[in-house]
């Protein structure tokens, strides 16, 4: 039985822009650890521990697993367990899934079709929000948000997104959404963290200007912004191995300094590295939820006290921002276009 205390105010819930959607502040994004076969009691224990803290927010995309679409069939039957009501589903379309020319993009036949097959592995009549997961530089916009549009009207989705689109694009999108009077884009997903700032060089204010709330995925850095790496890279790690995510010049000396200085602030704040990287995050209100992964219920219960401490006073701000411009990363702040 869920958690009766899960809505005591521990968890904020956000707009999403000016739209009547609210999503907690913490998203449980359902990509790694959560393919195979079936569901497993870990993924179970996390999915509850994750709405027993007031998470109501569960991420997928129709590719997530291992194998491709096992994410879904799973986290599609651990979630009969919770409240359907209660409870926001999300899954995008837009990266490979499929052989052949129909099977990737942002075609109104690949679209479609991706979200039939994500419902039927989810066994749902419905997703609360449907997103383009990425822009498609051959398809016309017009066609990718028509059939965002078809999706909303058909009733096999609440609401409208798109995810990685630039600030031109999304202004198009937007606007293109308006004077034909489709269903409007609700919310954008970038990658969005202290070591990728890309979305405040435009993007966030146009969010804010469009009434767009913003979702940020990978707000821990592929797992950077955590303790795991303040004394090097640990045996066993996805850093460790050969399907790593995390580039060598990710984990050279000077990004180890200055996860070292982060810590040490995070610490003066009562905070771990990864809750103070989520506050940080979810400082300005523009940002409606941080999206995590995770390994173990444990860590999503860690994780969401991030949100007991989002203010930053000004002289921790600096201070941050001295320590991330020692490093160049890809996105960063400092890093250009």
């Amino acid at each position: 039985m869920p958690e009766p205390d899960r809505y005591d105010g521990r968890m904020p819930y956000r707009k999403c822009g000016k739209w009547g959607l609210k999503l907690p502040a913490i998203t449980l994004g359902c990509w790694h650890h959560f393919g195979g076969p079936a569901p497993t009691e870990e993924q179970r224990r996390m999915i509850y521990a994750a709405f027993d803290a007031g998470i109501t927010h569960f991420d997928l995309a129709n590719n997530y697993g291992p194998p491709y679409g096992s994410a879904e069939a799973n986290v599609g039957r651990i979630l009969k367990d919770l409240p359907r009501h209660e409870i926001v589903i999300s899954t995008k379309a837009g990266y490979d899934m499929w052989p052949g020319p129909y099977g990737e993009w942002g075609s109104r036949k690949y679209l479609l079709n991706s979200l039939e097959q994500s419902l039927r592995r989810m066994e749902l009549p419905y997703v609360d929000l449907f997103y383009s997961h990425r822009f498609d530089p051959d398809t016309p916009l017009e066609e990718t948000l028509s059939a965002l549009d078809t999706a909303v009207s058909s009733g096999r989705a609440l609401y409208a997104g798109i995810s990685s689109y630039n600030t031109a694009q999304t202004h198009e999108a937007v606007g293109l959404c308006e004077r034909r009077g489709w269903a409007p884009i609700i919310i954008h997903q970038p990658n969005y963290s202290m070591f990728n700032r890309w979305i405040e060089r435009g993007l966030r204010d146009a969010a804010g200007k469009l009434g767009l709330g913003i979702i940020a995925f990978c707000p821990l850095y592929q797992g950077l912004l955590t303790d795991k790496y303040l004394d090097g890279i640990p045996a066993g790690s996805r850093a460790a191995t050969t399907d790593g995510l995390l580039r060598d010049e990710e984990l050279c000396a000077e990004v180890i300094d200055v996860l070292r200085g982060l810590n040490a602030i995070a610490s003066d704040r009562g905070q771990s590295l990864a809750q103070m990287a989520l506050s940080w995050v979810l400082r300005d209100g523009r940002v409606t939820s941080a999206l995590i992964g995770a390994s173990s219920a444990e860590q999503i219960k860690e994780n969401a006290k991030a949100v007991e401490k989002i203010d930053f006073a000004d002289d921790e701000l600096c201070a941050i921002d001295s320590l991330l411009a020692k490093v160049q990363m890809p996105g960063s702040l400092w890093a250009g276009e």
